[in-house]
C-alpha cells in the first residue's frame, strides 16, 4: 500500500487527510515547524512550505494552507486566518460581524505536493455563511461558526466533513492528478 506523508503541525488536519484516504493508502503524519511566508495567495504559501519540507525530508509529501475569506470584510482574514483565530478568535469574528447583513464567506485550501520532479498545487473551496453563535462539538478552528448547507462544520462528523470540505476538494484534485501522474 502506498503512503502519503502529510507535513503539518495541526494533528486535526492530518486526521482529515487520513480520513479522506482511508482504504486507499496509508497516511504518515510528520510535524515540522515550517516557515510561513506572508502573502495573500495561499497557493504561494503552500508552495513555499512544500519546497522547504521536501528539502528537509527528501521524500514525496503534501502540505497545505487554508484561507478564510469573509465577504463583509472584503476577504479578510484570507490567508491570515490562523493568525486572526489565534489573536481575536471566533468570538472576535462574530463581534465584528454583529449587525452586518452579509455573513457569507469562503474557505479555500491549497494542497502542495512535492517530490523529486517538482511541486504541484491544488486548490479547493467551499462557500457558506458565518453563524451568529458557535454550534457543534466536532472540528477545529472556525468550524463552529462556518455553516455549509444548514450545518456548521463542527456539526458534521469528521468522516462526512472529510468528503465535502475545502480540504477534501483540494485533496480530490490532488488524488486525481496523483493517480494519473505518479501512481
Amino acid at each position: 500500500m502506498k503512503e502519503i506523508t502529510v507535513v503539518t503541525g495541526n494533528e486535526d488536519k492530518a486526521k482529515e487527510v487520513a480520513a479522506f484516504f482511508e482504504g486507499i493508502c496509508a497516511v504518515e503524519h510528520v510535524n515540522l515547524d515550517l516557515t510561513e511566508i506572508q502573502d495573500d495567495d495561499i497557493g504561494k504559501i503552500a508552495h513555499f512550505k512544500a519546497h522547504e519540507a521536501y528539502e528537509l525530508l527528501k521524500k514525496p509529501l503534501i502540505v497545505d494552507d487554508t484561507g478564510f475569506f469573509i465577504n463583509a470584510f472584503k476577504g479578510f482574514p484570507g490567508a491570515y486566518a490562523s493568525y486572526v483565530l489565534d489573536t481575536i478568535g471566533i468570538s472576535g469574528i462574530l463581534s465584528l460581524l454583529a449587525g452586518l447583513p452579509d455573513r457569507s464567506g469562503t474557505f479555500v485550501t491549497a494542497i502542495a505536493y512535492a517530490d523529486s520532479e517538482g511541486i504541484q498545487v491544488f486548490e479547493g473551496e467551499v462557500k457558506g455563511k458565518i453563524t451568529k453563535i458557535p454550534r457543534g462539538d466536532n472540528g477545529f478552528g472556525y468550524d463552529p461558526i462556518f455553516e455549509y448547507e444548514g450545518r456548521t462544520f463542527a456539526e458534521i462528523p469528521l468522516k462526512e466533513k472529510s468528503m465535502i470540505s475545502h480540504r477534501a476538494r483540494a485533496l480530490a484534485e490532488f488524488k486525481k492528478w496523483f493517480i494519473e501522474n505518479r501512481a
